[in-house]
């Protein structure tokens, strides 16, 4: 009988914040996938799950995804990563592939699904809370009011992508904002918005910053914006 893969969002940071489904599927499965950007680093999901599962080490597998600019090779670096998955689901093992955040919002678990559901495989995605959910809960905000509309931009490809969102959204989260913080904060005082941005970065790690836009701070790769028209 073959395995089932099982991708599992463990949250933000916190590990408080894992769920008890995700708790219980790490624990019993026989393989812990981890996705890494190259061989030898450390897994912040890893370590998060960490935090509120104890996880033997020999069921750990670190999963190299490239972040190579040459879409090519990072095709055909997550072929191979769902290859390596599939060998164990052969193997009739179990395999649990953790993710940052929540399992369906921009994860890289969605890279392998695909190609392991279309080759006939047993899958279950498993919820997990997105960053700006816990970091609008840590700064004591809601998304989103009565009416109100909501958008989520990936990360920054361009100051006319914020413009353009902004002029559709009530309410808009910009992930993965660190290294662009200062060019939208210059948009922000063009409209005369600059005190409506929140900034979560590095949530439930070390060096936590949850508070007021300050364009001159330095923020982490873990940084999310969110911008209420009404705050």
């Amino acid at each position: 009988m073959k395995g089932k893969l099982y991708g599992i969002g463990v949250g933000p940071g916190n590990p408080e914040l894992l769920t008890l489904k995700a708790k219980r599927l790490i624990e019993e499965c026989d393989i812990i996938a981890v996705p890494v950007k190259k061989a030898g680093e450390e897994s912040v999901a890893l370590n998060i799950a960490k935090g509120a599962v104890e996880i033997a080490e020999e069921k750990i597998r670190k999963i190299i995804f490239t972040m190579e600019k040459d879409k090519t090779k990072r095709e055909a670096c997550r072929r191979e990563a769902a290859e390596k998955i599939t060998d164990f689901l052969d193997q009739g093992k179990n395999v649990a592939m953790l993710a940052l955040g929540d399992i369906g919002v921009y994860s890289t678990y969605a890279y392998v699904h695909k190609i392991i559901v279309n080759s006939g495989y047993e899958v279950e995605m498993v919820s997990g809370i997105p960053s700006f959910c816990a970091g609008a809960s840590r700064a004591g905000i809601s998304l989103v009011e009565g009416n109100e509309s909501f958008g989520v931009i990936p990360s920054l490809k361009g100051i006319n992508q914020v413009e353009k969102s902004l002029d559709v959204f009530d309410n808009l989260v910009i992930m993965k904002v660190g290294g662009h913080v200062r060019e939208v904060a210059d948009l922000l005082k063009e409209r005369d918005m600059e005190n409506k941005a929140i900034i979560i970065s590095n949530l439930g790690m070390e060096g936590e910053y949850v508070g007021a836009l300050i364009p001159d701070r330095e923020y982490g790769y873990f940084t999310t914006m969110i911008i209420k028209k009404e705050m």
